[in-house]
């Protein structure tokens, strides 16, 4: 039997409702906060990423998924969005639009790295990228997007912790500071991290194993920021606490791509284990220039869903809604007239089945409470000879005979709470 690759994993209908949720209640906050809907391909050339993630990442040297087209060209699925986004924000000049131009993305990413809990080779984020300004109330705005959304999910216990890395120049002293303060140690390194050292000390930060971690735990941090930076930094620190968003500064948070620059966060929610970050995110004011446009800054985070989903499971947040009514038939000929009853009810707005196999009353009310039906109509052959059908409330557990051409007016009424009698009071 065939099964899906390791790393991927079904989203089964049971699943989709809670994706739905969070899906549905991004979307909202999105528009209150006027960011618009972007999709960009799955595919892309390998080059875009190498360019904009760095080439000593382990995304690039380890997990990206590259092939060669018909053409011979180098082409990756995507590990992450910023890139395609900023991408397609120059190849469309999207720029020229608006003074900042707010963009948000759901879909799937790609990326070989050991399945664990919460993370997939295929995997799916959901984020914002803000482009176009370096005002700190920007980087504000973006983070308080990203808490409203665990808010109103109702996802608990998470932290905010946030960093700079200041400007290029800052960014470049924080490196050399790390690589002095690391280099007596590099015999306590793993192999890959004595190669990170060489290429990029910051990636070290990344590194799963935990005698890597305690070597860069102890290492001071601080002190390395120009002023233009740390003023930066201040106001966003003053803007977070204005708008009642508490945070922890963390030094150890460099982000694990080459584009950021100046503010860094991370969201960590505490049911998640030892990788517990939920969402991720910050500036990148290079990254447009070296992309071949103008020097724009910008700022941005992703979410992970599946990582989303584990939180929300923890909660039981939400459940497939159930179906408006079911219909049952005990009877010859009463499928034909079941059935053209179901179509007259999905067209006013009524969701609802039939069971096309006519198994037994019993089945099908089995059936009916496993769909969750509102209420179940049952076209039996002495009720329809008087031009009627039984209906079932499956709520109150009651059930009455009433007139075939009432039978619409009924469902809706159940559905509503109310009952016909009541409305004619």
């Amino acid at each position: 039997m065939l099964k899906a690759l390791r790393g991927t994993k079904d989203i089964l209908p049971a699943d989709v409702a809670l994706w739905r949720k969070i899906e549905s209640s991004a979307r909202d906050i999105f528009a209150l906060y006027d960011y618009k809907e972007i999709r960009t391909p799955v595919m892309e050339e390998a080059s875009l990423f190498i360019r904009s993630i760095g080439t000593a990442t382990d995304i690039v040297q380890k997990e990206m998924y590259v092939f060669s087209d018909r053409a011979e060209r180098s082409i990756a699925l995507r590990p992450e969005a910023t890139a395609s986004i900023v991408r397609a924000y120059l190849e469309n000049s999207l720029g020229q639009e608006k003074a900042v131009t707010k963009l948000f993305y759901i879909g799937p990413m790609f990326r070989s790295e050991r399945p664990q809990k919460g993370r997939q080779r295929q995997f799916h984020q959901l984020g914002v990228e803000a482009i176009g300004s370096d005002n700190p109330l920007l980087d504000v705005e973006v983070i308080s997007l990203a808490v409203r959304i665990m808010r109103e999910l109702g996802i608990k216990d998470f932290n905010l912790n946030i960093n700079s890395l200041g400007c290029r120049k800052d960014k470049a002293r924080i490196i050399e500071k790390y690589r002095k303060a690391i280099k007596s140690r590099l015999d306590s390194l793993c192999g890959e991290c004595r190669e990170r050292y060489k290429k990029n000390v910051l990636r070290i930060f990344d590194c799963k194993n935990p005698g890597c971690g305690k070597v860069v735990e102890g290492i001071e941090s601080g002190g390395f920021l120009c002023d233009d930076c740390a003023a930066h930094f201040e106001s966003v620190k003053k803007g977070l606490s204005s708008v009642g968003i508490n945070f922890i500064i963390d030094p150890r948070i460099v982000r694990g791509l080459d584009y950021y620059t100046k503010t860094v966060f991370e969201i960590t929610q505490k049911d998640l284990g030892a990788k517990d970050a939920i969402c991720a995110g910050g500036r990148y004011n290079n990254l447009i220039e070296e992309m071949g446009g103008k020097d724009t800054p910008a700022v941005g985070f992703a979410f992970g869903m599946e990582r989303m989903i584990l939180s929300l499971e923890k909660e039981n947040a939400s459940e497939e809604p159930g179906m408006d009514v079911f219909l049952a038939v005990t009877g010859q000929g009463m499928l034909d007239k079941a059935f053209h009853m179901m179509i007259d009810l999905r067209g006013r707005g009524l969701s609802c089945d039939i069971d096309y196999n006519e198994k037994s009353l019993k089945a099908q009310m089995r059936m009916a409470e496993k769909l969750r039906a509102g209420s179940v109509v049952i076209f039996g052959e002495d009720e329809i000879k008087k031009g009627k059908i039984s209906l079932r409330d499956m709520g109150k557990r009651e059930q009455k005979e009433v007139d075939i051409r009432d039978a619409a007016r009924e469902i809706l009424a159940i559905k509503s709470g109310t009952t016909s009698e009541r409305g004619n009071t």
